[in-house]
């Protein structure tokens, strides 16, 4: 990944699109990132990216959510040291 600073990539623009082509730009202002420079492919591949996180957010949501309607009341009056200790007994 190349690392240009703020005042360089306003001067060699051109040159860090064509250069965005082939690998993500980092540009800098004082030493940190402000901003990235990325090909319509690399943003592409980081939505979809995004996208399946967020289906797999709500897949795993809906899944616990199915799984305690089927807990036993009494489930529900353990604390996290008590599963804790259930699950070391176990081993």
């Amino acid at each position: 990944m190349r690392i240009v600073t703020s005042v360089e990539a306003q001067n060699k623009f051109g040159e860090l699109l064509d250069n965005a082509q082939r690998e993500p730009v980092t540009i800098t202002r004082r030493g940190r990132p402000v901003a990235f420079l990325l090909s319509p492919a690399d943003m592409k591949e980081l939505m979809d990216v995004r996208l399946m996180r967020k289906k797999n957010v709500a897949d795993f949501q809906t899944f616990f959510a199915t799984s305690d309607a089927l807990l036993a009341p009494a489930a529900n009056e353990l604390s996290d040291a008590d599963v804790v200790r259930l699950v070391n007994e176990v081993r």
